[in-house]
């Protein structure tokens, strides 16, 4: 378990290059045969991997949250990018395909991790928050009919003529999956397509987390954060993830077109609750 404690707007401003990724780039995920995760102080956000080859993983590290197991006072949003695997709690088994991904509630109990063909190995990422209240778990499929008709589930944005055409899928969310206070999904830009977000925003009262993945080994994110009036960047590769915090602004631009998992945690769960930053007023 790797903690990071974030920083207030006056500190960042004055941080280098290596201490800015120190405190919000998380590398070194998906490694074979292995848990790893990351404990974000802010809103207590745990985020971490899973690539289970023969036998699985369990997720057992409790010694940050002090509990009996680690969904007794928390609530998980898991996404598998690699092959097919299962996740299976004391509600019961998941197998999830690429992409596919799975909610479970607070005291879903043990927490283990599995690949179908460890020559194809499951590759999970997931996102873990405090819960005050349990919800049931389920498997999302994004290409399943009952996804599909749920309008809420799924935003067509931007446009070709500004690079950013790009389609989001809501896994867990208040109008499809409910939880009791995680938001999380998926989000792929078209080709020719660069930017995740802009005009960029700011959503004060959530932190959010990115993982960029889909990208060739030679290509590469600028994840854009820090006040409008100071703006900051991180470079990030393939398959690694930015803790953006809640005060800064949330954007990026890669060399190529990508994908990236986002979740959320806070005080709510309200998308259009964030304030954009109009171009002209970025420093």
């Amino acid at each position: 378990m790797d903690t990071r404690y974030g920083g207030n707007p006056r500190d960042v401003k004055n941080w280098d290059t290596s201490t800015l990724r120190q405190e919000f780039l998380v590398g070194g995920l998906f490694t074979a045969g292995m848990v790893c995760l990351t404990y974000c102080q802010g809103d207590r956000l745990i985020i971490g991997s899973a690539v289970p080859l023969a036998a699985g993983l369990e997720l057992v590290d409790t010694r940050a949250t002090a509990t009996g197991h680690f969904l007794q006072r928390r609530e998980i949003g898991i996404i598998n990018i690699g092959g097919h695997g299962t996740v299976t709690t004391d509600r019961g088994a998941f197998t999830l395909r690429s992409r596919d991904g799975l909610y479970a509630g607070m005291g879903s109990g043990r927490l283990v991790f599995s690949s179908t063909d460890q020559a194809d190995p499951a590759r999970f990422y997931f996102a873990a928050v405090p819960a005050h209240a349990a919800y049931p778990s389920a498997r999302i499929c994004p290409d399943d009919p009952d996804f599909l008709a749920n309008d809420s589930n799924i935003s067509h944005m931007g446009s070709r003529g500004e690079s950013n055409e790009r389609t989001m899928h809501r896994y867990i969310h208040a109008h499809g999956v409910k939880s009791c206070q995680l938001v999380m999904g998926l989000t792929t830009l078209a080709p020719g397509s660069v930017w995740n977000t802009m005009p960029c925003h700011i959503h004060d009262r959530r932190s959010e987390t990115y993982l960029y993945f889909d990208m060739p080994p030679d290509s590469l994110v600028f994840h854009l954060l820090g006040r409008p009036e100071e703006t900051r960047h991180i470079v990030a590769r393939n398959e690694e993830a930015v803790i953006n915090p809640s005060w800064s602004i949330h954007s990026g631009v890669g060399t190529t077109s990508y994908s990236f998992i986002w979740a959320m945690a806070g005080e709510n769960q309200a998308f259009h609750d964030v304030e954009t930053v109009p171009s002209q007023d970025l420093r």
